[in-house]
Order: structure tokens, then C-alpha cells, then sequence
């Protein structure tokens, strides 16, 4: 590979491409067909974008013997310590010698730009794997835990590493865990955090020799920060780096995948003990999930120290499969066209215990910015858990809102989802009841709203600086669908744009020209949202709508383009919008502080 081959860079900002401005949005898409085609000439084909992540983006690339390798490559737009973070992990990946870790290629620095070349584990990664199937059965669990664990027990052991020291991972997660269906074998990628433990797993320093002790600095942590989603509180408040790190990112992602969520922070009101796993294993996991860090180790010992039973475990040969009964309706069509669904979620702020966000703030790591900005810092455990799964949400072709009320005496939801891929119901109406399920577990009194809506029908107005006016072009629009069956209008039951009054956390003010046209729009019978996001140089409007009323269409389709014509009238930054669902039908759920035990059953042939 030489500099002639590879040498421009560019990397956006981690967000969908379809809400990037055009410019942004046709840098990156020269960037990836640039990396396309230089992989290309160096004689690789099958050549496409694998992923992102917060240092870098993977590609794929097989050869002429059918080999697959990928190719990650540092986001050119980081600081410049934060980008070699890729030839340290090149480094250690290197001295890593077993089966499950794809081998190292070669490193190659170009310029500025760092390129890692390994092999590619053969299979699916676990987070695209649990959105395609929801929680996973009990019998695959136990399967991952054990081949995990194992992979834990190679990296400890520093009698088998060239530095004779344990090895961390640091981000050990479901999206770092590749499944091979065929044969049933897990893979560890993505050694991005890794680093040489500081500390054994008794607490004691790895230094080997008296010099190492005096080079050693144990008054810094050098671990990396890993996914906050997964990390357990040693790491995420910045202890000295040790193999207990991993037994937590190992039970997080082992609670995430048997509950169907994407993160760790449910495990108080969705307990490891609901999902249906043996027992042994279920507790094993509470265990090294509670806030009692002595609890956390023990439970960590007794899991390597339960593995052989744990391997040879009678289960059932054809995998359990979870019941769900719907708790809240989800509607299901036909596949139609692509979607690249957007969350946007407001009223948020009442969800925060505080403001304070002063614990993190000493921590120079991208993954913070990507996972705590907002309003994530301030929040219980449950209402980060709440968060994200709606959220999860979004990982599905899906269109709609929610609107939930927390009072007293329980929770009012009120719902209008549309899934867009029958085959993906299951694992949606997984992740929908586990919303409920942690909105149940929220004793608190507020309003909670959320748009889903297709990002790829954002309308992008851009302007040359803020002293002139956004103006949208006169080809543009603002979608809608008209729905086949009209729906006749019940006043007693339509919801409103306006029945919860003015959103604290949106900061940008319509003039009335434009809320006058709004307020025209909500008498006319429809669901969907419509949410306007100014920047200085860029105004983006999202919108889903669904017009029940097929003889209002014109008027409809008037109002829209009422409001593109008032787009010179707005000013000042922010977002806001309106959400407007079909009909009032509140479900009613009572409080609960977890879900009733249920545990896999001990003899799995009579179940």
C-alpha cells in the first residue's frame, strides 16, 4: 500500500447521512467511495463500508483467494493522540495469539491517516443479531457466557502474553462480539480500548521486576474509557485498568442480549432473574451487576469458578424461544420503500436527578461526547435505561410517537407505532414492552414525548451566512401519505398539537404567521410530527404524516406549503415541533419496582 494510493480523508459527524447538510453529506459519501476504490487497486473487491464507531470507520475487502479482511481506518478529525490510539491497537492485537481474535495484518500509517489491516471474523456481530431476533434464548446465552469466558480467562493469564501481564479489552459489548451461526463460535474485535492491566484480578500491581515497579504509574489509570452503555462504575470513574473490567462489560452484554436491550442500566426493573435463564447463571449476573463492588467480585470468581458446570449443562436441543403479549399495540405494513428511522424524544429534563455533570468531565474520550451528552449525565440508572430503549427503538424501519405520562398512580401511555418489516415484529415488540416495562419502574411526575420519523424525507433549506433568510427551493416539499381507509374523526377522542404547552426543553420560538398555520393543520384530522431544526447555516424539517381525511387533501397539502413559505419569518437556533397522534386510546400501567422471577426450568424436557 503506498501514499500514492491512499492519501484524503474526510469523516462527518456520527449521525444519519440523510440529515447531514449536502455538502457534509457528498464529502462522505466521496470519502467512502475514495476508500472503496483505493482498496480496490490494491487488488481487493466486495469492497463496502462495514461500520462506524467513535474512533474510526471499517471496511470490508476479500482477495483473490476468497480471504476477508477489513480495514479500519482513524477518523481523520480527531486529535492527533486520540487517532494513534489505532497503532497501540494494532500493537496489542498483534500479541494476541488465539483463535477467536482476528489475526493482524499489517499497520499502516499514510500521512496522517492510520489504516489497520486484519482479518475479518466470520459472522454477524451480536447487536445487529439481537435487533433481528430479540431477546435471545437461554440455551445461546449460556453458550456465549461460556465461550467468553474462556476468552477471559486467555487474557488474564499473563503466562501465555509476551509482556507476561493480563490484557483488557475495555469495550466488550454485543456489537463487539461476532456470532458465527454456522458453527455456533463467538469472536472478540474491536481492541480500540485495550490496554495492559495495571492491576491482577486480586488488586495487586502486574509490575513483573523492581524497574517495572518504578516505571509503573499507579496514580493514573491508563484504561480507556469503552462504551458507558457496558462499562461497569471501576472503569467508567477511572480505576486503575484490570481484568475485572471485562468480567463487567462480559455481564452487561450477557443481560443486554437476554433482555433485548442496548445497554446495561435496566437490570434493576427488567432483572436478570425475569428473563428466563438457569438459575445459576441468572443470579451469577445479578451479582456482577449490583452496586456492591465486594458483590461485584465475588459473583465475577463464581462465574469462572461455576464455567465446567455452566459448559456441561443439560439444556433443551431446539432453542427457547421468549412469549411476548403486547402491551401496547404495534401496527405492522409491508416493507415500502427504504427507511432510515430518526428518535427525536422532548421533555426530557424532568427525567434528571440533577444538573450536576462535574464526575466525567475530567475524561478526554470521544465516547463521552457520544454517550452523555444532553441529558443522559443527571439520570438514574432506570430513567438511562428508559432512554435508551426508546432509543433502541430507532434500529428499526419504523414511523410513529409516544407520548407518556408519569403520575401517581402509574403510567398513561398514549402510542401510534408503525413497523415496516413484519419479519423484525417479535424483536420490536420486545423492545416496546421493555420500554414499558422501565417506564413502570419510574416513580416520578412528568411528560415524556417521542417522534419517530424517516430521515430519509428531512428537507435541508442552507443559506450562505445568518444575516440572510432561509428560503426553501421551489421544487421542495413537505411529504405526506393519505391514508386508504379514512378514518372517521371522533372530537372527543383527537388529539392535540398543543395539549401539553410549551416543551422546556426546545428552544426555538415560531412566530404566529406560523403558528397560526399550525394551528390550522391540527384541526384538520391526521397523525404523524413535524419538527424544525435550525442551525446557523442549515434548517432541516422532519416530518412523518399520515393524513386520515383524504377529502381535506388539498388543504392539507396547502398548510404544508404554507409553512415553507414562512420560512424567512423564523429566527434564532433550536428545534421544536409537534406530534400529533390518531386517536386518544391511553393504555394504563401500574408501578412496579422489578418484574416477577422466572427462571429456566431444571428439567427442560418437561416444560
Amino acid at each position: 500500500m503506498t501514499e500514492k494510493k491512499l492519501q484524503h480523508f474526510y469523516i462527518a459527524e456520527e449521525q444519519s447521512i440523510y440529515l447531514l447538510s449536502h455538502k457534509d453529506a457528498a464529502k462522505l459519501k466521496q470519502w467512502v467511495e475514495l476508500c472503496q476504490q483505493q482498496l480496490k487497486q490494491l487488488g481487493y473487491h466486495n469492497t463496502f463500508l462495514l461500520g462506524k464507531g467513535a474512533y474510526g470507520f471499517v471496511f470490508n475487502g476479500d482477495n483473490d483467494q476468497g480471504q476477508r479482511y477489513v480495514f479500519k481506518f482513524s477518523r481523520i478529525n480527531l486529535p492527533q493522540h486520540v487517532q494513534d490510539r489505532l497503532a497501540d491497537e494494532a500493537e496489542i492485537q498483534s500479541e494476541l495469539d488465539h483463535e477467536r481474535i482476528p489475526k493482524v495484518v499489517e499497520y499502516h500509517k499514510i500521512k496522517r491517516q492510520g489504516i489497520l489491516h486484519m482479518a475479518r471474523a466470520p459472522g454477524i456481530d451480536l447487536e445487529k443479531y439481537s435487533h433481528q431476533h430479540g431477546p435471545l434464548p437461554p440455551e445461546l446465552i449460556v453458550n456465549i457466557a461460556v465461550q467468553l469466558a474462556e476468552l477471559l480467562l486467555y487474557l488474564r493469564n499473563s503466562n501465555l502474553h509476551g509482556k507476561k501481564k493480563p490484557y483488557v479489552h475495555g469495550d466488550i459489548k454485543p456489537s463487539n462480539v461476532v456470532f458465527n451461526e454456522d458453527n455456533g463460535k463467538v469472536y472478540l474485535v474491536d481492541w480500540g480500548s485495550s490496554v495492559t492491566a495495571q492491576l491482577d484480578i486480586n488488586g495487586q500491581s502486574t509490575a513483573n521486576n523492581i524497574m517495572d515497579l518504578m516505571s509503573s504509574d499507579l496514580q493514573h489509570t491508563n484504561a480507556r474509557l469503552g462504551d458507558v452503555y457496558f462499562i461497569g462504575p471501576e472503569q467508567l470513574n477511572g480505576g486503575l485498568s484490570s481484568p475485572r473490567f471485562d468480567e463487567q462489560g462480559l455481564a452487561a452484554t450477557l443481560y443486554a442480549l437476554a433482555s433485548g436491550q442496548s445497554c446495561r442500566y435496566g437490570h434493576q426493573i427488567i432483572t436478570p432473574s425475569s428473563l428466563g435463564l438457569p438459575k445459576i447463571l441468572a443470579l451469577t449476573i445479578e451479582g456482577m451487576l449490583s452496586d456492591d463492588e465486594k458483590k461485584r467480585r465475588q459473583a465475577g470468581d463464581y462465574l469462572f469458578g461455576q464455567l465446567k458446570q455452566l459448559k456441561h449443562m443439560v439444556l433443551a436441543k431446539q432453542p427457547t424461544k421468549m412469549h411476548i403479549t403486547p402491551l401496547i399495540p404495534v401496527w405492522s405494513k409491508a416493507f415500502v420503500a427504504d427507511i432510515d428511522t430518526v428518535v427525536y424524544g422532548s421533555r426530557k429534563s424532568f427525567l434528571r436527578e440533577s444538573s450536576d455533570s462535574d464526575s466525567l468531565s475530567g475524561i478526554d474520550d470521544v465516547q463521552l461526547e457520544k454517550y452523555y451528552k444532553n441529558f443522559l449525565m443527571g439520570m438514574g440508572d432506570t430513567e438511562k435505561a428508559f432512554v435508551a430503549a426508546v432509543s433502541r427503538l430507532g434500529n428499526f424501519p419504523v414511523v410513529g410517537g409516544l407520548a407518556i405520562r408519569w403520575q401517581k398512580d402509574g403510567v398513561y401511555i398514549d402510542s401510534n407505532l408503525t413497523l415496516f418489516d413484519p419479519s423484525l415484529k417479535y424483536s420490536f415488540q420486545s423492545a416496546v414492552n421493555n420500554m414499558v416495562h422501565l417506564a413502570q419502574g419510574i416513580f416520578r411526575e412528568g411528560v415524556f414525548k417521542s417522534c419517530l420519523f424517516n430521515a430519509r424525507n428531512t428537507l435541508h433549506v442552507e443559506r450562505e451566512d445568518e444575516n440572510v433568510d432561509f428560503v426553501a427551493a421551489p421544487e421542495q416539499y413537505i411529504p405526506f401519505d393519505i391514508s386508504d381507509v379514512p378514518d372517521l374523526e371522533d372530537e372527543a377522542k383527537a388529539h392535540s398539537y398543543f395539549e401539553d404547552g410549551k416543551d422546556p426543553d426546545e428552544y426555538l420560538h415560531f412566530p404566529p404567521e406560523v403558528m397560526a398555520v399550525f394551528k390550522r393543520l391540527n384541526s384538520i384530522h391526521h397523525t404523524g410530527c413535524i419538527i424544525f431544526e435550525v442551525l446557523p447555516k442549515h434548517l432541516k424539517i422532519h416530518s412523518y404524516l399520515m393524513l386520515l381525511n383524504p377529502e381535506k387533501a388539498d388543504e392539507f397539502k396547502s398548510c404544508l406549503a404554507e409553512l415553507l413559505q414562512l420560512l424567512p419569518t423564523i429566527n434564532g437556533q433550536g428545534i421544536a415541533g409537534f406530534m400529533k397522534l390518531p386517536y386518544k386510546d391511553t393504555r394504563f400501567f401500574e408501578h412496579i419496582n422489578k418484574l416477577p422471577d422466572k427462571f429456566y426450568p431444571r428439567n427442560p424436557k418437561i416444560q
